[in-house]
């Protein structure tokens, strides 16, 4: 049973190794290896690809087994170094994207996020009142004026679900619970989170657990876009499937990061009187936001006292 488990753990180990280093490092390798050999005069000249690969297949060493199989492994040793380098540099990305607003860069990009999002938020709330008032008098065009405030509410929360206070968009939308929670629960929803989490069932840890490999997975895309980037320096081929990746990388980012922080936020909304209920807070007849206020405040203490 033992070596059972083993030889299928180790199975799953290889298929993840296969999936998200050896694959994408042997793509990139051979993408290096066309940049190398055409280059940007040759770019498209697929018959010096070829009669190079000939070269290769019609040399004495290429019918050396010892040579083939150094060839293989050294390759994919290369493929596994570029893609770990590729990982470390997806985790950089995700950094990036999740980062606080220091540094003048970083500021300045937080801050114009943020006048947006005012701008936004003061034209949503202009509409808003035109259209209750508008409804409020029964005009003809109440229900007009209701849709345009309704477009003003997703322009706004297109910039942020919460008033800004990061670089980029995915950073406010995972800290957009928080926010959202302590405004609505007075619930701290970092000190809350482990006890939210050992009380969440299997299939919510799963769910948010996919999530948040999904955002990993997305980062780790806009890595390999910007190496096939700079490969373009030598062939320019290679920039269109940088840009590509790039592209799906940050839009998968984007809907990994909203569907993490939908589920935050519902986890939390779904668990709170069962958080309290396990710590021994009252909570019958107790008002979700005297409630939070009492959580955060038991929290908070035991988070202090070790």
């Amino acid at each position: 049973m033992t070596s059972g488990f083993l030889s299928a753990l180790g199975g799953r180990i290889a298929e993840r190794w296969l999936a998200a280093l050896a694959l994408p490092g042997l793509l990139f390798l051979s993408a290096v290896t066309t940049a190398v050999v055409l280059g940007q005069e040759h770019w498209s000249d697929v018959d010096r690809l070829r009669a190079w690969l000939d070269t290769l297949a019609h040399s004495p060493a290429s019918r050396s087994a010892g040579t083939v199989v150094l060839v293989a492994a050294g390759a994919l040793a290369g493929a596994a170094v570029t893609g770990a380098a590729a990982q470390s540099l997806g985790t950089g990305v995700e950094l990036l994207w999740c980062a606080q607003a220091h540094g003048p860069v970083l500021r300045y990009l937080a801050d114009r996020r943020s006048r947006r999002w005012r701008a936004a938020d003061a034209s949503f709330r202009t509409a808003l009142v035109t259209a209750g008032r508008a409804r409020i008098e029964g005009t003809d065009h109440a229900d007009r004026l209701a849709d345009i405030a309704e477009r003003r509410c997703a322009d706004r929360d297109r910039i942020a679900w919460a008033p800004p206070r990061h670089p980029f968009w995915t950073g406010d939308r995972l800290a957009a619970p928080a926010q959202r929670l302590w405004r609505a629960h007075r619930l701290d929803l970092a000190a809350a989170w482990p006890h939210l989490w050992l009380l969440a069932a299997d299939g919510t840890r799963a769910e948010l657990q996919a999530a948040r490999l999904r955002l990993t997975a997305a980062a780790r895309l806009c890595a390999w876009g910007a190496g096939y980037l700079v490969l373009a320096l030598w062939w320019w081929p290679a920039g269109l499937a940088g840009v590509v990746a790039v592209a799906s990388g940050v839009r998968r980012g984007r809907a990994a990061a909203d569907a993490f922080a939908e589920l935050t936020e519902a986890l939390a909304d779904l668990h709170l009187r069962d958080v309290a209920t396990a710590l021994g807070v009252e909570c019958a007849g107790v008002d979700d936001r005297v409630l939070g206020e009492r959580l955060t405040r038991l929290l908070r203490k035991e988070r202090r006292e070790a």
